[in-house]
């Protein structure tokens, strides 16, 4: 169940990453688009052990951090990935989180993450990051991907929990 479980959620983090990269930069806001790379993560957060969803969020950032047309140095998505996904999994009690706990989580989740991306950018001297635009891009990003966790969370729990029953059960 484990191997099947791994395949699942790298297929869902590429699937996320695709339409990420494919469709989103034409509804894209001052080009700030959903982190649905990020909302998978979370989702798998909610519902799966913390070990599995550290390994994740790292596969998952060192993913947008290396696919086209990433402009910036690798590792910054990896890291802030990593931490969104240890974040999200300290919400997980061992109960079913509500849906406004299941909402705050995404949002605390892309704040924290999209905060570590562009502070790192301010930090590494990026040019397409500047601390005045940064307030502007956490809070569209938090924005996005709150209204995008109705649609991508649910679905992917009810996965993640078929592929985890000694979790989904708790």
């Amino acid at each position: 169940m484990s191997r099947l479980r791994w395949v699942v959620a790298l297929l869902a983090v590429v699937v996320a990453l695709v339409v990420q990269v494919t469709l989103f930069p034409h509804l894209a806001w001052h080009g700030i688009v959903p982190n649905l790379c990020l909302l998978v993560v979370v989702a798998a957060a909610l519902t799966v052990e913390a070990p599995f969803v550290l390994v994740l969020g790292f596969a998952a950032g060192l993913t947008l951090d290396l696919a086209p047309p990433a402009d910036h140095i690798a590792g910054r998505w990896a890291v802030a990935l990593t931490v969104a996904a240890f974040l999200a999994a300290r919400v997980r009690q061992d109960q079913k989180p509500s849906a406004l706990a299941v909402v705050g989580t995404v949002a605390a989740a892309s704040f924290a993450a999209t905060s570590i991306f562009a502070l790192s950018g301010v930090l590494l001297d990026d040019p397409a990051m500047s601390v005045s635009g940064l307030l502007e891009v956490v809070l569209v990003a938090v924005v996005w991907d709150v209204l995008l966790t109705p649609f991508v969370l649910p679905p992917l729990m009810r996965l993640f929990a078929r592929l985890s029953p000694q979790w989904a059960a708790s």
